[in-house]
């Protein structure tokens, strides 16, 4: 075999390693977005009250953990659906894209402090994580100045409704993953609209469509074998 072959073979060779790469890669996204929606359903049946004898407490930890460990996930998740159909899905899928990450890193960002922060400050400042608790309760509380934070629950909450209603838009149009699916992630974001009608904590059984619909699509990514 002279030199040009072997440098073909090896090439070639190259090539196919890199393709074999970035489809398990996608693969493995998938696995994450399965894991994120189990833990997004699982995580709202298990969640403590948001009172401040909650935030001392073992189950307190426990939650806001795996609330941590569901917001990485899913950004992982939805960046390997968005791989998966990046050409078909157009502008509209790169938007849902963009801002799903944007909640899904501000999720991050919320919860660490909720799961390292607070339970510091329950004792040294009890007003101040009772209005923290609040912000996404609904509940507020007289004399506590927590800044700008009170409206990042309303404009996160616009986030998460314009992203899947996006990506659930873009993928129903890309037709690569179920089309099932893609409706249900609209739908599960857009349906948090209706939280203004159901009192809190009862609201969280609106999140269980989104969980299922991550569940899906993720279950579609991994189980590809292309």
């Amino acid at each position: 075999m002279n030199t040009k072959t072997i440098r073909v073979a090896k090439g070639n060779s190259s090539e196919y390693s890199s393709k074999v790469t970035a489809h398990g890669l996608i693969r493995r996204a998938g696995l994450a977005a399965m894991l994120a929606g189990i833990l997004f359903i699982i995580i709202q049946l298990i969640h403590p009250p948001e009172n401040l004898t909650s935030v001392t407490t073992p189950k307190w930890a426990i939650v806001h953990y795996l609330t941590i460990a569901m917001a990485l996930c899913g950004l992982t998740g939805i960046t390997g659906i968005y791989a998966r159909q990046v050409k078909e899905s157009g502008w509209t899928g790169l938007a849902g894209y963009i801002l799903f990450s944007l909640f899904w890193i501000a999720t991050a960002a919320f919860t660490f402090v909720e799961a390292f922060i607070l339970p510091v400050l329950a004792d040294l400042t009890p007003g101040f994580v009772e209005g923290f608790q609040g912000i996404f309760s609904g509940r507020t509380v007289s004399g506590v100045n927590l800044g700008i934070l009170p409206a990042v629950a309303p404009v996160a909450g616009m986030i998460y409704i314009l992203s899947g209603l996006l990506l659930g838009i873009a993928t129903f149009r890309a037709g690569i993953l179920p089309r099932r699916a893609a409706i249900l992630l609209s739908f599960g974001s857009v349906v948090t609209l209706a939280s203004s009608l159901i009192p809190h904590p009862y609201d969280r059984v609106l999140a269980v469509p989104m969980g299922i619909a991550l569940l899906w699509l993720g279950f579609a990514l991994w189980s590809e074998r292309r």
